[in-house]
């Protein structure tokens, strides 16, 4: 189904400086408990998990429903589009083989992370960047994107309005951007790579409007499949922690990838919206006159 509101006039990193807040409540509290910022090390993250990142089939559902999304709303798909965390590059491998023709520029907050997706994606530019003390080189990008994803990174981030703020200062006026965050009970190992909250429609909502975002649409996506997955990784509780500090390349393999191939499958007859999705998707726009600086 085509994004509607998207219809009238499209033109339509990745994490703070953790140092900020020492910990935070959750947006969407997870048992009334006080979440303490757990592991930051992103360097040591993508060593760890690249390849597994790559082979999640949560991920690639993710990045479907943002390609997906793009193509319905975007009224040039050939505009300059930036991904504010990009991790190790898997989106924009995707998004270059799709819409060949735009201009991608990826920001990450782990230079091993952007290694990996220079090689990965040779037509793409990566910078090693922090919004909130960003390089220089990234001044030239300033109101630079048509369109953006942002995709998997606020529930890293203890500020995620203030990183939204900073996020739009890259963008265009009435520029789209696509932003990805997870519902529903944190598990274990959300918390071992550093979730600080999880989400509702609501508070993702009330997020982009004070981050100064024009929201159009927000999905619940995901249910039924996607919603028995993480049910899965929640009931495997601490376990599934150990098991990826325990396997150089992070835990698919075995049994693990058999499951995420079958999960796969069966994550292409998610619904894109119900009243029950885990995964929460945003279609957001900037103002259509970028305030003068």
């Amino acid at each position: 189904m085509p994004c509607k509101p998207c219809e009238e006039r499209s033109k339509v990193h990745k994490r703070s400086k953790r140092e900020h807040l020492p910990q935070m409540m959750s947006i969407e509290p997870d048992n009334g408990k006080e979440f303490v910022a757990g592991n930051d090390d992103w360097e040591r993250h993508w060593q760890l998990f690249a390849e597994s990142a790559t082979l999640n089939p949560a991920q690639a559902m993710r990045h479907q429903l943002v390609l997906d999304l793009w193509g319905e709303c975007a009224a040039n798909t050939s505009s300059n589009f930036l991904d504010f965390g990009s991790g190790q590059g898997d989106f924009l491998e995707k998004f270059v083989r799709r819409y060949p023709n735009a201009k991608l520029l990826g920001l990450e907050l782990s230079a091993r992370g952007v290694a990996i997706s220079r090689k990965k994606v040779p037509a793409a530019t990566f910078i090693v960047a922090d919004l909130f003390s960003p390089p220089q080189e990234m001044d030239s990008y300033r109101g630079w994107a048509g369109g953006a994803v942002c995709s998997e990174v606020l529930e890293h981030v203890d500020d995620p309005t203030a990183f939204l703020r900073a996020a739009s200062q890259y963008l265009s006026a009435n520029a789209i951007i696509l932003v990805t965050v997870p519902g529903g009970r944190m598990s274990a190992f959300d918390r071992h790579i550093g979730h600080r909250r999880h989400f509702t429609r609501e508070s993702l909502h009330e997020i982009l409007v004070r981050g100064g975002y024009r929201v159009e649409k927000i999905y619940r996506a995901g249910f039924p499949f996607f919603n028995l997955y993480r049910l899965a990784v929640i009931a495997r509780g601490d376990k599934l922690a150990r098991d990826a500090e325990a396997r150089p390349h992070g835990v698919i393999g075995g049994l693990a990838g058999i499951a995420a191939r079958f999960f796969g499958w069966l994550f292409k007859m998610n619904l894109r919206d119900s009243p029950f999705g885990w995964q929460i998707v945003a279609v957001a726009f900037t103002p259509q006159a970028r305030p003068k600086a």
